[in-house]
């Protein structure tokens, strides 16, 4: 049965275990492979087993996660389901550059332009978490992001806001929870990337931030179904992820880790399970495109604490890796 966590400040009861929306948006730039016939069902699925949390975006799909979301929503109006959705970076650039301006990623305009396409697209009057797809925290102090935000959130048609904090860079949102505006960071966090533990997370805690945990099988890395031959469609960007740089390293991580587990147990179930067990941690967001892999990994809460050697041995696989051209 499913169990629910507080989203920080917000006061929200969330699934642990939500939905990443990403793999089902489909379009160019992401993953291939999506299935718009089969997503209703998943989407269906995951609220009948207890999920209340959907992470989307307007880049997923240019719009089409967030439709597919708000078929849902219209279809079971009297369940309350949280909905959290981005905006982009006006550039599209993922990360931002070395030299971007926020006139260059997040103008006001362009932020209040982008809620409202969000609002249109999913079918409703207020989005419960708006989130700015990409962060650097030299913007931090710049009051135009500010009062764009303060503006939305006074207008009515947003209520909570957060930031998808950049791959590999974790800390790269402090001052902006300096700011006081920012009440739930997204992050990524797995067996493999444990940095958010270092500074984050007693950041969080401390200030009741609600924490995201992304991307917890590091884009499939985390699986175990990654070979040294594996291969994606040039149009799938983990095509370039998994290239030679990366595809080597974590095949041979992955098959170490596979070593350190207990008969019976899945590296998906040990990944999800590795990342519910901190407290800081609110919800998790494995993408799911097939009803197997919602059951499965809803399944996984259960309230079964996770073993304390097994805890200690998973820590042993934590790599810390810096932000390269392939990694966005």
């Amino acid at each position: 049965m499913m169990r629910y966590r507080r989203l920080g400040r917000l006061g929200w009861q969330v699934s642990e275990v939500g939905y990443g929306m990403w793999g089902i948006g489909g379009g160019p730039g992401g993953f291939t492979g999506w299935d718009y016939d089969t997503a209703p069902a998943c989407l269906d699925l995951a609220l009948e087993l207890g999920c209340n949390f959907f992470d989307t975006a307007w880049i997923y799909g240019r719009g089409v996660s967030e439709q597919l979301l708000g078929r849902l929503l219209r279809d079971n109006s009297d369940r309350r389901i949280y909905v959290a959705t981005k905006v982009p970076p006006k550039n599209r650039e993922w990360p931002p550059r070395a030299a971007d301006t926020l006139d260059e990623v997040f103008p006001a305009d362009h932020i209040r332009e982008y809620t409202y396409k969000s609002l249109e697209n999913l079918g409703v009057d207020r989005i419960d978490l708006l989130q700015l797809h990409v962060w650097e925290d030299r913007w931090a102090t710049d009051e135009r992001w500010q009062k764009a935000i303060s503006d939305l959130k006074a207008e009515g048609v947003v209520d909570g806001v957060g930031i998808s904090v950049n791959r590999w860079e974790p800390a790269n949102c402090l001052g902006a929870i300096d700011s006081g505006l920012i009440d739930v960071i997204q992050v990524i966090y797995n067996i493999f990337d444990q940095a958010p533990e270092d500074e984050l997370f007693a950041r969080a805690l401390a200030d009741d931030i609600g924490i995201i945990a992304r991307v917890p099988f590091d884009e499939g890395g985390l699986t175990g179904t990654l070979t040294a031959d594996t291969t994606f469609p040039a149009e799938d960007w983990r095509a370039v992820y998994f290239g030679p740089e990366n595809l080597p390293a974590t095949v041979e991580r992955a098959g170490r880790l596979a070593g350190d587990l207990p008969a019976g147990m899945s590296m998906p179930e040990a990944s999800l399970r590795f990342i519910l067990h901190h407290p800081a941690v609110s919800t998790v967001i494995p993408g799911m495109r097939r009803a197997e892999h919602v059951r499965a990994n809803l399944g996984v809460s259960d309230g079964a604490p996770l073993d304390p050697a097994l805890l200690e041995k998973l820590r042993g696989h934590r790599w810390d890796r810096r932000p390269t051209d392939w990694s966005m």
